[in-house]
């Protein structure tokens, strides 16, 4: 599997968990509350599998080898999503500094969740739609076999070695249990009217 492929697919689980954030808002809006276990959650999945997993993939070498390359990091596509990876960092660290007066009830607290958390919902969907489409693509082009073989390598080393054995497939069921928790709410909340 080329290193591309492998973040695609790490978006197709933080996709699945950006609805579930979205629904997670919704459900903010209509009861004016936060439940902060599975906002806690949301930002443990965020803060290290989407930003410190994946992100860090990225932009430590990704964006690195494609820079090699000849693409350049300080304009262009490399330069956007990094500037997008900061915004994310912002929306996810407003939530966890409103978090614990949202859960005391402070509306312009629990505002403030739900909106970060939708804003951060929102620019995290566009951003891997460009990822997907235009960078991932972009580097396939520059790529050489060997950079494809060594950036395999170096995303396996980060999975063992900075993120530890296990956790990518902890923060899978993680991602499995928000998305399945809605699942089992709605079926409940069904059969309760």
């Amino acid at each position: 599997m080329r290193p591309t492929e492998t973040l695609k697919h790490e978006h197709q689980v933080i996709l699945r968990v950006l609805d579930a954030a979205e629904r997670e808002a919704q459900a903010m809006q209509e009861r004016a509350e936060v439940r902060a276990e599975r906002i806690e959650d949301m930002l443990d999945f965020f803060r290290n599998f989407a930003d410190r997993c994946h992100h860090a993939k990225e932009e430590d070498l990704l964006f690195v080898r494609m820079e090699e390359r000849g693409v350049p990091a300080h304009t262009g596509p490399i330069a956007v999503m990094l500037h997008e990876h900061d915004q994310g960092r912002q929306h996810l660290k407003a939530i966890v500094e409103a978090l614990p007066r949202a859960e005391e009830g402070e509306s312009p607290a629990v505002e403030a969740v739900r909106g970060h958390l939708l804003a951060y919902v929102r620019m995290l969907r566009a951003h891997i739609g460009k990822e997907d489409n235009i960078l991932y693509p972009l580097a396939d082009r520059v790529f050489r076999p060997q950079d494809q073989q060594s950036l395999t390598e170096a995303f396996e080393r980060v999975e063992a070695e900075e993120i530890g054995e296990g956790v990518h497939e902890k923060y899978h069921q993680l991602a499995r249990g928000l998305v399945e928790a809605k699942w089992n709410a709605s079926r409940i909340s069904r059969r309760v009217r």
